[in-house]
């Protein structure tokens, strides 16, 4: 059974930085990119940064010098979140292939 649990979050204060944590049971980050994606209450879900089997990185431009996704081993990935701000607050999901996890809650206060 595949699983990708996300952890990490919190609260914290503008300016701080948290690192989120994805990883994957059942199956391993080979098979294409991993992605992190960033929901608000009655908006969609938006893409905030993704890794390609290639290690390419993308991110979406309110996040640009900011955040850093990176590889840990076969089967996690991380998302360093540097000088946040209260915009960033949401829950964080990582996604992979056709799975989601459920999620991480990260609340940031001004």
């Amino acid at each position: 059974q595949v699983q990708l649990v996300e952890s990490g979050g919190g609260a914290v204060q503008a300016g701080k930085s948290l690192t989120l944590s994805c990883a994957a049971s059942g199956i391993t980050f080979d098979l294409g990119s991993v992605a992190w994606y960033r929901q608000v209450p009655g908006e969609e879900r938006e893409l905030v940064a993704y890794i390609t089997s290639a290690d390419t990185t993308g991110y979406a431009d309110s996040v640009k010098g900011r955040f850093t996704v990176s590889r840990g081993n076969a089967n996690t990935v991380y998302l360093q979140m540097d000088s946040l701000q209260s915009e960033d607050t949401g829950i964080y999901y990582c996604h992979y292939v056709r799975y989601w996890g459920r999620g991480t809650q990260v609340t940031v206060s001004s």
